[in-house]
């Protein structure tokens, strides 16, 4: 009876989760006449591709998409490359500073970016870095950094020292101790570090509506709000766009899957 009732209320939970999900989908497969439909139509009467047509045809939905791609990788790819070395530093050397440094990382995390954005216009206008995806790459990992040192760090305190000093004691450096030896014990958390980077650049409005206006520089999160207008709001495109923007995270998703799971279950951060 108590494994019946787990297993619906787990049942219950996954319909929950993943009902939002499916109302996209299948509002995105609706005629335009039935998205408003009462009642509430739960399948469409015909299924429609309409909107995913329209999605190309009236918007250079396939431009955005690539921006946002591209975007994404380059950023979360350097914040885990900063990540790996800065995470190394704070995790196998004691300096002076050390902890100050990571309280820094830490405070950042809770201060609201608003608060900072003025000053990041002006000088991102200065820098003529606005309407550039090279600029919105510059503030992502900067907005990024922090947090990525702090998980690595946490990572590389749950290798061995002595893995390195064998390594060391062979005749290694340090540095070919920690690519030959640390890395490859390293790769959950590094995967997991880079699909964090990598959702979070992929997501991320505020940012990239503040400093993006150029059609030709608009990533998927911008395309998608243009569908908001003053009057109305283009629900059919608005869906089809959301199942195409969740379809590259999700093949990243299924790619690196095993490294996630072993890189979330290993990798608490520790003081």
């Amino acid at each position: 009876m108590k494994r019946l009732a787990k297993v619906l209320v787990l049942g219950g939970w996954l319909l929950i989760t993943l009902f939002p999900l499916y109302w996209i989908v299948v509002t995105s497969l609706k005629p335009k006449a039935e998205i408003f439909a009462i009642p509430l139509r739960y399948w469409p009467s015909r299924v429609t591709f309409d909107h995913y047509a329209d999605l190309f045809s009236f918007a250079d939905f396939g431009g955005y998409l690539l921006n946002s791609l591209f975007v994404s990788l380059v950023a979360a790819a350097v914040v885990t490359a900063i990540g790996v070395l800065g995470g190394y530093v704070l995790a196998r050397f004691a300096f002076p500073g050390r902890g100050a440094l990571m309280m820094a990382y830490l405070v950042t995390q809770m201060i609201p970016l608003f608060i900072a954005l003025g000053p990041l216009y002006l000088l991102m206008s200065d820098l003529d870095l606005l309407n550039r995806l090279a600029g919105l790459m510059v503030v992502y990992v900067a907005m990024l950094v922090p947090f990525a040192t702090i998980i690595m760090r946490g990572f590389y305190e749950r290798v061995p020292v002595a893995l390195e000093e064998a390594a060391q004691v062979d005749g290694a450096s340090r540095l070919v101790a920690m690519v030959r030896v640390v890395i490859p014990v390293m790769v959950p958390g590094i995967a997991a570090t880079f699909i964090f980077g990598f959702v979070q650049c992929w997501n991320e409005l505020f940012l990239a509506i503040t400093f993006i206006d150029s059609e030709d520089a608009k990533t998927i999160p911008v395309a998608m709000n243009s569908f908001i207008t003053q009057y109305d709001i283009d629900w059919g495109s608005m869906a089809a766009a959301t199942v195409v923007s969740v379809i590259p995270t999700l093949v990243l998703f299924a790619a690196i899957r095993r490294f996630i799971v072993e890189g979330l279950t290993a990798g608490a951060v520790k003081g």
